[in-house]
């Protein structure tokens, strides 16, 4: 067997239920690896670390993995025990510091989120809490360097998630996704993940953001290992049977595209074994601006540390000052969270009378930029989100996985399917097959 840090989570549940490996063992080589690649851990990051990490729990792992161990012996264990697991640092796990990045934040939580308090029971293993852009208020991460390069932005705001999946510290992480914080750091660092419906993954325990366009999820190198993460994490079992996407549509959303982004779309395209259409778009928006509500909503939140305003980023500060500005009356707010209800409906509408399946888009329309100036000022992120928000706004499922390495820029680029609300099992059962035939990619 190679070096078990290199593990995905199926082989590693294969290995470990065949007795080829211990969860000990596994973990040690995570631990291993973290002290090899991570750097120095830091809140503002070093330019020559990749700094996914915010805290590593060396000795809570690896006693849990002796009795992941013992659980594995008995021959009745589930098969996400003795896996290791970095969460984002919004998940609460109780009696472990819990600061979403920030100097605002300093709690130890009672209880454990419910994600965690399901990851828990299946037996996975708590490696870490890892870093996300300030309260996952961004499109980057840029405390955290890019495996594909150190001067690179992760993305965001699951930055440390997919830095870490990316350099194979560990086979699995959680992210979030308010505006694309799970597909935008996949498609930036080169890994799989799945926005699931809205409200499939249970929210409580974890930091919120816009708590109308949060999503829980997993994050993981390949579409297949994101699959028993999300069973796991929504308490749900996959179905049996998958409805395989027959007729797809090419977003009418998409516009200005990196060049090597462009082939990455036509290669995810291409590996799609379903009929291309091409009707006129939806009758309505295209592009909806989140602005209003989701400035509301973080205020909301936010409100409990006014007397804290200054240990703020810059851009965290200016989202809150901008929800101030704006004062969001209720009939305003109300008026907006209808106007996205009715867009939603539209776009359900139209895939159900053109019967298509999925949409295809670019998950991103840049390849990772230089990193360091995410926190500067708000909305400085706009091409990170422009294509990923729209679909927090609708609630719909997506998975992203890479299309491939650019031939100009030699970094990672990623396709997306978007699909009806309850279409994620669908999206990634074809997701699977399209990564089979594009492959995964490495730094």
């Amino acid at each position: 067997m190679s070096d078990p840090a290199d593990l995905g989570v199926l082989d590693a549940s294969s290995a470990l239920r065949r007795r080829e490996l211990s969860s000990r063992e596994l973990v040690s080589a995570c631990l291993a690896r973290v002290r090899d690649r991570d750097g120095q851990h830091s809140f503002d990051g070093d330019p020559a670390s990749i700094n996914a990490w915010v805290r590593v729990y060396e000795e809570d792992a690896l006693a849990a993995a002796e009795r992941a161990d013992e659980r594995l012996a008995s021959g009745e264990a589930p098969p996400l025990c003795g896996i290791p697991i970095g969460l984002k640092d919004i998940y609460a796990v109780a009696g472990k510091p819990l600061t979403a990045s920030s100097r605002v934040l300093d709690d130890m939580p009672g209880r454990d989120c419910d994600v965690w308090a399901r990851l828990a029971a299946e037996g996975m293993i708590l490696l870490g809490h890892v870093h996300t852009h300030e309260f996952a208020a961004g499109g980057t991460t840029d405390q955290v360097g890019n495996p594909w390069g150190l001067d690179l932005s992760a993305g965001g705001s699951s930055g440390g998630s997919a830095a870490a999946l990316a350099a194979h510290m560990v086979p699995a992480t959680t992210g979030t996704d308010t505006a694309g914080s799970l597909r935008i750091p996949s498609a930036m660092c080169g890994t799989s993940t799945v926005k699931p419906t809205r409200g499939t993954v249970s929210m409580r325990g974890i930091v919120p953001l816009c708590p109308s366009f949060d999503h829980a999820g997993p994050m993981a190198r390949t579409v297949r290992d994101c699959e028993p993460l999300l069973a796991a994490m929504a308490g749900l079992d996959p179905p049996s049977e998958r409805r395989p996407l027959r007729r797809i549509v090419v977003s009418p959303r998409v516009g200005d595209l990196d060049p090597d982004v462009v082939d990455g779309l036509e290669a995810g395209l291409a590996a799609l074994d379903a009929e291309r259409v091409e009707p006129p778009p939806p009758n309505v928006p295209l592009d909806l601006g989140m602005g209003d509500i989701f400035c509301a909503e973080i205020l909301a939140y936010h409100r409990r540390f006014d007397d804290r305003r200054e240990l703020y980023r810059q851009s965290t500060r200016d989202f809150l000052e901008r929800g101030e500005q704006r004062a969001l009356t209720a009939e305003e707010y109300v008026a907006a969270q209808s106007l996205r209800t009715e867009a939603a409906a539209a776009w359900c509408d139209w895939l159900a009378e053109h019967r298509i399946d999925a949409i295809v888009e670019p998950t991103v329309p840049l390849v990772a930029r230089e990193r360091g100036h995410g926190y500067d000022a708000a909305f400085t992120d706009y091409a990170e989100i422009s294509l990923t928000y729209y679909w927090n706004w609708t609630g719909f499922p997506a998975v992203a996985l890479p299309s491939g390495i650019g031939s100009r820029n030699e970094l990672p680029v990623s396709v997306s399917l978007i699909g009806p609300p309850g279409s994620e099992w669908d999206l990634l059962a074809d997701g699977a097959t399209m990564q089979d035939r594009l492959g995964t990619v490495s730094p």
